[in-house]
Formats: C-alpha cells, sequence, structure tokens
C-alpha cells in the first residue's frame, strides 16, 4: 500500500481536523496535538481507515474521542484535586473580530455532547448525517442537540428571534 494516499488524506483534512477539535477543546496547540495523534493512529491502522466510507469521518471521529478523554481526565483531576478548574482564556489572534472570540466562548460553555455536534455541523461543515456517524448517535439526536444549541447560544449572546405569528 502506498502511503501517497495517506499524504493526500493528511494534505486535505488536517486543517478541518484541527478547526473542529479546537472548537472543542479552546486552545488551538491542544487541537493541533490532538489532530496530530489522530492521524498518527490513522496512519498504524492504515488499512482499516482506507476501507472506511469516510476517512475523514474515521479522523473526526478519532480526534472527537481523544478530546472527549482528554475532558474527562482533566475533570476527573479537578474534582479529586478539589480545585476549580481554571477559567478558558481567550487570546485574540491578530484580526479576529470581538464577535468572533464571543461565539467561541459561547460554544466553549455549551456541554460536550452540544459543543461536538456544533462544532461538527458548523465549523467542520460536516452534513447532519455524517455528524451522527462521526458521533455514533442517530440523526435525530443531532438535529435536537443542534436545536438546543443553538437556542442556548443565542441565550448566551444576547440574541432575540422575532416569533412570527401563524
Amino acid at each position: 500500500m502506498s502511503d501517497q494516499w495517506f499524504a493526500e488524506l493528511y494534505e486535505a483534512s488536517y486543517r478541518r481536523i484541527v478547526v473542529a477539535t479546537y472548537g472543542l477543546v479552546g486552545d488551538i496547540g491542544e487541537a493541533e496535538e490532538l489532530a496530530q495523534e489522530a492521524f498518527a493512529l490513522a496512519y498504524s491502522r492504515r488499512r482499516r481507515v482506507r476501507a472506511a466510507d469516510s476517512p475523514e469521518a474515521w479522523l473526526y471521529t478519532v480526534a472527537i474521542n481523544l478530546a472527549r478523554r482528554r475532558w474527562r481526565r482533566r475533570n476527573t483531576l479537578d474534582r479529586l484535586l478539589r480545585r476549580e478548574p481554571p477559567p478558558p482564556t481567550v487570546e485574540s489572534p491578530d484580526g479576529w473580530a470581538v464577535e468572533h472570540l464571543e461565539l467561541h466562548a459561547a460554544i466553549r460553555k455549551l456541554t460536550y455532547e452540544h459543543r461536538a455536534v456544533v462544532v461538527l455541523h458548523y465549523l467542520a461543515d460536516m452534513p447532519v448525517d455524517e455528524v451522527a456517524v462521526a458521533l455514533g448517535i442517530p440523526v435525530g439526536t443531532v438535529k435536537s442537540r443542534l436545536a438546543r444549541a443553538r437556542a442556548a447560544l443565542a441565550a448566551r449572546l444576547g440574541v432575540h428571534r422575532e416569533v412570527e405569528n401563524a
């Protein structure tokens, strides 16, 4: 098996995997680390990945599971040490709008389940059915989590919807 296929997968998918994991963890360094770890696992299992219906969806699933595992370990450690987790820091890269930073801060305040569907659907631009496959949940669950996440984000960001009378 040629490694050219894997190099092309890496080239095409790395940035999107980093963006998706950044939306989950809120730290670009950690997001890059998670993406690299997902690709390392994919390389070690490249026959299985190549046989998958969507190798990129396989990578998203692995990266999300790695992020989930880290999050659980941190929470467990915080509980064991009986300390409050540090507040998330938001560093403003040059040129980012304040609204963009506020949105990412609001996304980080969502529950993990809601954050995962928002990140994959809106930031990674995955269709609902691919999000369902990546997370291993039904399509209906993805849709309901997206609806609840949008409502929570609207409330946190002070966005008010006008409701039309039928």
